[in-house]
């Protein structure tokens, strides 16, 4: 069905094509709704992103459709990934994914229904760099003094799907750091867990640790490989090891981090709509009214086109299966 739904809006586009391509795309898209499924709740650093995008994408979508933003939270955004993979193909059907999505179906997670590499992928919307934050108020100056502490260091997490999660313990495994997990059900209780001081720090991106740096409640301490502008100046947690497994294990790590914000549509869509839907990714990322209110927001949009996103998805897929099996002994879903 899916192919035949494909084959018929390719042929209608094609056929209209003596038609200027963006009365053309207008015609297409004029009074229609876009729905951007997002495989996080509500409130979140995903899907604040995916609505900021709904607000600005229309005006650069020929026809200028609406667009809503339908949660689906639920395993770290499969759910919204097997619903997506399986949508009509129409280009009004969109998927925010969790970064660290190609690590589950890397590591085979039960649940998964769908292939990353065959969806219509529009990009990223933005790189999102891990940062290990530790509350100012604590003795440590330095990394090295994080990572000697005597003290144990008890860090918040959101589950061991999350880079909050993975960042700490890989850290706890690789690197010696002192640290003991404590899980919360959102970033929202575990950044009041800090404010409480019943944790320590927590690790996450470096976006959503942006608020509460600048208010000096936590600073950063350590990042992953992917730097953002503020953080290029950080340590890096693969220069605090000499082992190569555990060198790769963290590059690993980083990949969802190169993939920051995923956006994809079903596969099958076709060519031509899913030119104009980058086309407009790529657009609203320079725009000005988008960039006034993500700086409102403390968040930043930078536009990672499909074919970097597949890059690290082949560099990911083509670890060896020893290293991947070393990989699943410390990253979980």
């Amino acid at each position: 069905m899916k192919k035949h739904v494909g084959l018929f809006l390719g042929f209608v586009l094609l056929t209209t094509l003596c038609v200027p391509g963006s009365l053309m795309a207008a015609a297409y898209f004029e009074g229609k709704v876009i729905k951007i499924i997002s495989g996080h709740e509500a409130g979140g650093g995903y899907d604040r992103v995916a609505r900021l995008l709904a607000k600005h994408l229309p005006k650069h979508i020929p026809g200028k459709p609406s667009i809503i933003v339908e949660n689906m939270p639920g395993a770290s955004s499969i759910i919204a990934g097997n619903q997506t993979f399986t949508s009509k193909p129409d280009g009004l059907t969109l998927c925010s994914l969790d970064r660290g999505i190609a690590t589950a179906e890397l590591l085979k997670i039960e649940g998964i229904k769908f292939n990353l590499k065959k969806f219509a992928w529009i990009g990223s919307a933005a790189i999102e760099g891990t940062v290990l934050g530790i509350r100012t108020d604590l003795p440590y100056k330095t990394v090295e003094d994080v990572r000697k502490s005597k003290e144990t260091i008890h860090l918040a997490h959101t589950g061991p799907s999350s880079s909050s999660y993975q960042f700490g313990v890989i850290l706890k495994e690789l690197a010696g750091f002192n640290i003991k997990m404590v899980g919360y059900m959102s970033s929202a209780p575990a950044m009041l867990a800090i404010e409480k001081k019943e944790v320590d720090g927590r690790a996450g991106a470096y976006s959503s640790l942006k608020p509460f740096i600048d208010r000096n409640l936590v600073w950063a301490v350590l990042r992953g490989r992917v730097a953002e502008q503020d953080t290029k100046n950080l340590p890096v947690d693969e220069d605090l090891v000499t082992d190569e497994k555990a060198k790769t294990i963290m590059a690993m790590r980083s990949s969802g981090d190169l993939m920051g914000r995923p956006y994809v549509a079903p596969p099958g869509t076709p060519p031509e709509l899913m030119a104009i839907l980058k086309d407009a990714f790529a657009k609203v990322s320079k725009d000005p009214e988008l960039i006034a209110d993500a700086k409102k927001m403390k968040l930043e949009i930078d536009y990672t086109p499909p074919e970097q996103v597949m890059k690290v998805l082949d560099d990911l897929f083509s670890q060896p299966q020893e290293m991947i099996n070393e990989y699943g002994k410390y990253v979980k879903f």
